[in-house]
């Protein structure tokens, strides 16, 4: 025998003529419970509450509650240092303008209530 010709250590022996080669096949996989999909981001969820609830305000006109939620919500994003930073930024500014206007509704209405203007306007007079 030559050297060329000597088998080595990591070579495997010729499948016999007329038989399939042998694979290593992996043990059976009993089967587990599910796995619920990795669930996202509090951060995330935050700011698309804080946009979806600021878009809402100034559609609807609602002026006190949905904003300040929305509000919240938004600064809680930006805590968290969520990924989507720009849908909170857009949310704590939608719902911070829709507050502000409300309260200068609010003043507006305290000062012409003050003045007794509303008093004179046709109407509203008792």
């Amino acid at each position: 025998m030559t050297i060329a010709n000597a088998p080595t250590a990591s070579t495997t022996p010729a499948a016999p003529t007329g038989t399939a080669p042998q694979t290593a096949t992996a043990p059976p996989t009993v089967p587990g419970p599910q796995t619920a999909p990795a669930p996202q981001s509090r951060g995330n969820t935050f700011a698309i509450v804080s946009f979806v609830l600021g878009i809402a305000s100034v559609v609807s006109s609602w002026t006190f509650v949905a904003p300040i939620i929305g509000l919240v919500f938004g600064v809680l994003a930006l805590r968290n240092r969520t990924a989507e930073r720009t849908l909170a930024l857009w949310g704590v500014w939608l719902n911070g303008a829709m507050l502000a206007l409300t309260a200068l509704a609010v003043l507006a209405f305290m000062l012409l209530a003050a003045f007794g203007i509303l008093v004179s306007l046709p109407g509203l007079a008792a």
